[in-house]
């Protein structure tokens, strides 16, 4: 197993959100990309699906807590779902809509927290999908 493909969680990608956030502040990322960007990261499963959102960017990464490669551990293994519900789809599609909302909004108030806004909405998102409900359906069984 490589370094790449451990699986990430929460806590790492709420250091991906701040770092890219860091990067949107210091005008290396327009806002919709930063909006694409964000969504990858809320989906996002192993350090090699985060570390590729920063290729092109300069410090700051998100980093990772020392994890020691092991043995696979063997177990059952839980069957993939070939597509995503129709929730989680539309889910996905609210991070971009929250940074086209916090545009409006920063013209309607001009405020610029407003585009706070956008990484709660990518954190929130996040969680509420999660690993796409394979846990839950662990948990089921």
């Amino acid at each position: 197993m490589s370094e790449s493909d451990i699986r990430i969680g929460d806590a790492e990608r709420e250091e991906a959100l701040r770092a890219l956030g860091e990067h949107m502040s210091a005008g290396r990322l327009e806002l919709d990309e930063y909006g694409d960007r964000s969504a990858l990261v809320t989906t996002a499963k192993t350090r090699g699906d985060l570390l590729a959102l920063f290729a092109d960017l300069p410090l700051p990464h998100p980093g990772f807590g020392q994890v020691p490669l092991s043995e696979p551990v063997s177990g059952p293994v839980l069957p993939r779902s070939t597509g995503s519900p129709l929730g989680h789809r539309l889910l996905r599609v609210a991070v971009p809509l929250a940074g086209l909302l916090a545009v409006a909004l920063f013209f309607i108030v001009r405020n610029p927290f407003v585009f706070l806004v956008i990484p709660v909405i990518a954190v929130l998102v996040g969680s509420a999908l999660g690993d796409d409900g394979r846990r839950d359906r662990g948990r089921r069984r």
